[in-house]
């Protein structure tokens, strides 16, 4: 449907109405509503505004001067919505909300103009917008509680209900919180988006908890216009396929009492009860999906027209005119003289400056203050007595990885109240490698606890609790479960500082139970080696620890970065060496190390992205990291026997790299094997090779890998995994 067509059917419908008696505008605008005539008329600005910035955005783009035409037209009845919340109540906002933010930037005690060069900057790219800055366009503000999303798949409900879950969270614990104890979360979506699995996981997760008394505060808005752009959404598919246990309402879209009556309503619930709610609005869309969409292709003449028909911004505008509120030539001076002065504003936003180089595009992709993370890594709770009423764990002597990671765990959550350890089965098992042992007992059900078995659940819960002021640690069981839910990390974790200039964060650590080479319990899903999918996310720290002493030292790093940094860390822990206590010999403990104590904590920092080195060679450098490190540390052994002098160098960190200590560790000896047990295709060694080359290495280099292959079970599996005899086989060919 091309804007003129609205346009002019706009100006053709509201010509054509006659007005009626005058109405008091203190009354309700029409009879069984309790929207008053004032209220309905301020709401007709937004809507009115919201409509030409679709308008404007198109003609932008005819000029070469827009970048974004997904607009709102048809969806202005959500500024209703907007109308009966507070500006404190955190929205995660679809696309199509335009009338709802400027409706909630004039009720936060902005002038009408400050809403309208928001998205005006936006739609230009400007690099004074005030959310993303240039970097995309999306409805956020700091100062309104809106959350930015790229909400294009519906992939925020998860965080949405993560949210909600804070708000009580948050205020059960006594912690502080950037939200009222009282507030709703609000999260807009569209009718083809409530078919997507992370919509079906939001509404799920919020049923879920609700059914079992958990307090989730939050109002689920479908704005069901039926169409995902050209595929059409059935008749009554939202009403019929809702969850059971989501209490619902409907109204129209169109009419915009009716939508105000409604969501007045469900918000009462939602706020009084405390529990979710999904409300449907029936809308229509104008002028096609996006301006690059030939409506005409997919959808007849008659259906266009019906939508014109039920325009929301007429339904508004003859409301107002039959209830004596204004007059058919007001109006029309009212959208002749807005939209004039929108061109005029986008002219103004189109001249702004944009942002013009990679630094400052990455800017806020990923803060790092090194010093600040060090000083809150060594942060020591004063409760560590009673946490470790028994022994203090640097005086249980050497422990496992697993052993190592728990107590860290425990020092972290007794010296943070505002931290969260949850996922499946990590509560009263313990986890399925029992790393979580007796976490619950001691801190308890609100801060430790299991979740039901989705990792979209899991991971959004956390985005939620990590923008709402909580510490998330979320666990995910297995890597190759993680990417059922990545996009979680891709397209919300790690985008929300980039898309908000740093305004809005989400700090998280997910640990995961990593690798392969666990002996008796085998296949793909338990015995993953791909990480490539998370050295590709930018901005996302990935550490890999693989000895006990690591594994306390770099959990701590992590936290301390998400709380100093927000930074959304994922902690790899390799599943083989959990428990693993020799290095050469049976008996000898060699793979144990002590528990630093807390003195010991600021000198024992591990920084983010330095490697460790083993031995002192001159002859050749092994680089690993995982289960690699044991293998070749006991490969080195072998070498140095035979007369190779040989050093080991645990990268540690896989993203980011720790480029300056493994280019210093490959000039020492002139000599790189990379032992790397993901697979030779997209595995890390590919990004060891290319930094090496990158930095000009002029010495020899090769690479011993695992196969291309998923893992099978048992025996078979050694077939393609990396091992000792290959990374000793490759380090006497490359030593000639």
């Amino acid at each position: 449907m091309a804007r003129d067509t609205v346009e002019t059917h706009f100006t053709e419908a509201v010509t054509a109405l006659s007005p009626g008696a005058p109405r008091d505008p203190s009354l309700p605008v029409r009879e069984g509503t309790g929207l008053t005539g004032a209220r309905c008329r301020e709401l007709f600005e937004f809507q009115l505004g919201s409509r030409l910035l679709d308008v404007t955005a198109r003609w932008l783009r005819e000029q070469g001067q827009g970048f974004y035409t997904i607009g709102s037209a048809g969806h202005e009845g959500n500024a209703a919505i907007a109308s009966v919340l507070r500006t404190t109540d955190p929205a995660l906002l679809h696309y199509r909300s335009g009338a709802f933010y400027l409706t909630r930037s004039a009720m936060a005690g902005r002038l009408p103009e400050e809403g309208l060069r928001d998205v005006l900057l936006g739609l230009t790219a400007a690099a004074e917008e005030p959310i993303a800055g240039g970097r995309h366009k999306v409805f956020g503000h700091p100062d309104l509680a809106v959350i930015p999303q790229t909400s294009t798949i519906a992939s925020h409900l998860p965080r949405a209900v993560g949210v909600a879950f804070a708000i009580e969270r948050v205020r059960r614990l006594g912690v502080p919180g950037p939200w009222p104890a009282d507030a709703v979360a609000v999260c807009s979506l569209g009718d083809a988006s409530v078919n997507h699995a992370s919509a079906l996981t939001g509404f799920n997760t919020a049923a879920y908890g609700s059914h079992q008394g958990l307090a989730l505060p939050i109002l689920f808005v479908c704005e069901d216009n039926g169409l995902g752009i050209s595929v059409r959404t059935p008749n009554g598919w939202v009403e019929s396929s809702h969850h059971p246990l989501l209490c619902y309402f409907e109204a129209d879209g169109c009419d915009l009492p009716d939508v105000y009556d409604t969501a007045l309503a469900a918000v009462e619930h939602v706020r009084t009860h405390r529990a979710p709610v999904l409300l449907r609005v029936g809308t229509v869309r104008l002028m096609g999906h996006a301006g690059s969409d030939v409506e005409s292709s997919y959808r007849t003449r008659r259906e266009i027209n019906a939508d014109l028909e039920r325009d929301p911004l007429v339904a508004t505008a003859r409301l107002l005119v039959e209830a004596g509120l204004t007059t058919p030539d007001e109006v029309l001076l009212r959208y002749e003289t807005t939209r004039e002065h929108l061109f005029k504003m986008a002219l103004e936003s189109s001249r702004r400056p944009r942002l013009v180089s990679a630094v400052d595009i990455m800017e806020p992709l990923a803060p790092r203050r090194p010093e600040a993370v060090a000083v809150s890594a060594a942060v020591v709770s004063g409760s560590r007595a009673r946490v470790f009423a028994e022994r203090l764990p640097e005086q249980e002597g050497p422990l496992t990885l697993s052993q190592a990671v728990n107590r860290t765990l425990a020092d972290a959550l007794a010296a943070h109240p505002d931290m969260l350890v949850f996922g499946e089965d990590v509560a009263r098992k313990g986890g399925v490698y029992g790393v979580t042992r007796g976490l619950q007992k001691r801190f308890g059900l609100s801060r430790v606890f299991d979740t039901h078995l989705d990792e979209q659940a899991v991971l959004g819960l956390a985005l939620g609790a990590g923008v709402s002021g909580l510490l998330p640690v979320p666990e995910i069981q297995y890597l190759a479960y993680l990417h059922n839910a990545l996009d979680q990390i891709r397209g919300e974790g790690a985008t929300l500082s980039f898309f908000s200039r740093g305004a809005f964060r989400n700090p998280m650590v997910v640990r995961v139970a990593s690798y392969a080479y666990q002996k008796g319990f085998g296949g793909h899903f338990h015995n993953d080696n791909s990480v490539a999918a998370l050295r590709d996310i930018p901005g996302l720290v990935v550490a890999s620890p693989a000895r006990p002493d690591d594994a306390a030292s770099m959990l701590r790093t992590c936290l301390a970065a998400a709380r100093a940094d927000g930074s959304v860390c994922v902690f790899l822990e390799p599943i083989a060496l959990y428990n693993t206590r020799d290095m050469f010999e049976d008996g000898d403990n060699g793979w144990l190390a002590p528990y630093v104590p807390p003195a010991r904590w600021a000198e024992t920092h591990v920084p983010i992205g330095r490697a460790r080195s083993y031995g002192d060679g001159r002859d050749l450098t092994i680089v690993t990291f995982g289960n690699g490190l044991r293998m070749s540390l006991r490969a080195a052994v072998r070498l140095t026997a035979e007369g190779h002098s040989c050093r080991v160098l645990d990268l540690r960190w896989l993203s980011p790299l720790p480029v300056d200590d493994l280019l210093r560790a490959a000039e020492l000896t002139g000599n790189v094997l990379i032992a790397d047990e993901t697979r030779r295709t997209g595995g890390v060694s590919e990004g060891i090779v290319a930094e090496l080359l990158d930095a000009g290495f002029t010495g020899r280099v090769a690479r011993v890998t695992s196969a291309d292959s998923f893992i099978p079970l048992g025996d078979a599996a050694k077939h393609v995994l990396l091992s000792e005899a290959e990374i000793e086989a490759a380090a006497r060919k490359l030593l000639g």
